[in-house]
């Protein structure tokens, strides 16, 4: 059974691979919050899950050097211990964000070209955590689309909030990509197996109209949400202007790839996500 060590004690994609893979996997947490964990040996690992960082805080000037710290430097220098130490594998939880893109589709041959102090930390651990690779020390840079499922954060909850409030939902036939928990929980056991390294963009295997999302959650909550067309022209005027509107209405996905890794349909992972809400 391999030892893999999870960077981050209150992790909600930690959490999750933990749960989801205790019988396929030894897990133990560590908190980086401090610098307690220099002084914990790594050595034993067969890998490192590096799931600690910054995310869903509003960006400004005043914590940029935070996203930095976080999001680059600690990346840096746990992968420097995990290779100094023995391990073999190093797995990186970047972000779509690197990409800085609000619409379209992406695919391997796009270029990184992040806007904000999120997703220019990202890449930067990236491109520092790449000269560490060899055979004897793999590293895996996975970078999701947006993740949901039971008690997540972000933009799924406000969705959620709309579902059961909103009796009229716009319906637009838009696409995106995004990964339900388990689905990135098991992509990420395949890398593990295997020893994968390079750039992994892993999605669910459909893509994820809006207007369908918030449907499905209604319904499963036993509401119905009218959707209506009346005010597309209106949205499609605010795209460019208004970000929550392009984020949440646009067109934004990953290039369509094997995804036998997808355990749970999109129907079924927004039941799994509401039981019990």
């Amino acid at each position: 059974m391999k030892e893999i060590l999870i960077t981050a004690k209150n992790s909600y994609i930690g959490n999750a691979f933990s749960i989801s893979t205790f019988n396929r996997y030894s897990c133990e947490f560590i908190s980086c919050r401090d610098n307690n964990w220099k002084e914990k040996s790594f050595s034993g690992y067969d890998v490192v899950f590096h799931v600690a960082g910054i995310a869903h805080i509003k960006e400004s000037k005043a914590n940029s050097e935070l996203y930095t710290k976080v999001n680059r430097d600690l990346t840096i220098a746990l992968a420097q211990k995990a290779k100094a130490e023995g391990v073999k594998q190093f797995i990186f939880l970047s972000s779509m964000s690197v990409y800085g893109v609000e619409s379209g589709v992406i695919n391997m041959e796009s270029v990184p070209n992040p806007k904000g102090y999120y997703g220019i930390s990202k890449l930067q651990a990236e491109e520092h955590i790449k000269e560490l690779s060899n055979e004897n020390f793999r590293i895996a840079i996975v970078r999701p689309p947006m993740v949901y499922g039971k008690n997540c954060k972000g933009n799924y909850p406000r969705l959620v909030k709309l579902a059961l409030r909103l009796p009229f939902f716009p319906v637009l036939n838009n696409q995106r990509s995004m990964i339900y928990i388990d689905n990135l929980s098991e992509f990420i056991s395949l890398l593990i197996d295997n020893c994968d390294d390079g750039v992994f963009l892993p999605q669910n295997e459909e893509y994820v109209s809006t207007s369908d999302m918030v449907k499905l959650i209604a319904e499963y909550h036993g509401k119905k949400v009218k959707m209506t067309k009346l005010f597309n022209p209106l949205l499609r005027l605010f795209f460019k202007r208004v970000k929550f509107i392009n984020k949440m209405f646009g067109n934004l996905t990953y290039e369509k790839s094997f995804s036998n890794y997808c355990v749970k349909s999109f129907k079924d992972s927004i039941r799994l996500t509401e039981e019990g809400s």
